[in-house]
């Protein structure tokens, strides 16, 4: 009997934890989507549910105005994750294989480095990537943007998916060695179908870094045309006397629509891929 209670004592405190958790997650996305819907710029008479809820906020975001561009901005986002998704997931496929697969010298040293990279903030390097671009003559470039990301996901990606496919026997490779297989075609034929978890995992990494990301696409982007999403909603907020946060609440909403869908695309694959990449690296 005393073995029944502490169980259902445990699992009392468990549920508790998770729904104290749900709340503290759930709440302040209820208030945005609460903000987005209610009338007025300020966040002092908004409410959680809305007395007269209105889609005023949504229709100023597409309205044209010079100094609210969000349907470039949210282009301009979208170009920058997916290009930063599909650069991710080649790259770190390479790469993770070269580690997994090969033997050379400086191996160990250069998983040193990546561990030790993945520990520096990218902030750090922000005067160094900001005289980069003026060197290069590619400030407001997407492009250049996009290879910064794709080279801050390097190291921990390859992290991940190096330990994944240390997990794949190499039974398989010897296997298709012996029927006359190329590397290159071991690579694209067996080890990379296998690691459709992981690279469903560097996928979503890869597609939601951009969209969050402010401090380094504020460091390169330097005109409205060319803002992303953060850049742009921020400056809805930033202004003393025109600040509008129920308009940033509706545009930041929206923001999560692309990663919703990509998530749900992504979702049996990306959760049997963390799971496994956490397990076996």
């Amino acid at each position: 009997m005393n073995m029944k209670q502490n169980k259902v004592v445990r699992l009392f405190f468990t549920y508790l934890l998770l729904l104290f958790m749900t709340v503290i997650i759930v709440y302040p996305l209820l208030w945005t989507v609460g903000a987005s819907f209610n009338p007025g710029n300020s966040l002092v008479s908004t409410n959680l549910i809305p007395e007269n809820p209105t889609l005023e906020h949504y229709r100023e975001l597409f309205a044209g105005k010079a100094s609210l561009q969000y349907g470039q901005w949210y282009l301009n986002s979208l170009k920058i994750s997916i290009f930063t998704m599909l650069g991710a997931m080649i790259t770190v496929s390479f790469t993770a294989y070269a580690f997994s697969r090969f033997r050379f010298k400086g191996r160990k040293n250069a998983l040193t480095l990546f561990l030790l990279l993945q520990m520096i903030p990218q902030f750090s390097a922000l005067i160094a990537l900001f005289v980069l671009a003026q060197i290069l003559g590619m400030m407001n470039s997407h492009w250049l943007l996009i290879l910064l990301y794709i080279g801050g996901q390097i190291p921990m990606n390859t992290y991940l998916m190096k330990g994944y496919m240390d997990s794949i026997p190499m039974d398989l490779d010897e296997s298709a060695r012996i029927d006359g297989a190329s590397n290159t075609r071991i690579f694209l034929q067996i080890i990379l179908p296998l690691s459709r978890p992981m690279l469903a995992v560097v996928a979503m990494n890869g597609f939601t870094g951009p969209l969050g990301d402010f401090v380094l696409s504020s460091t390169i982007l330097r005109t409205p045309e060319s803002y992303t999403l953060p850049i742009g909603l921020y400056n809805l907020v930033n202004e003393v006397m025109g600040a509008s946060y129920t308009t940033f609440a509706a545009g930041a909403i929206l923001i999560s629509i692309p990663i919703a869908i990509v998530f749900l695309l992504l979702q049996r694959n990306f959760v049997a891929g963390l799971t496994a990449g956490g397990t076996k690296g």
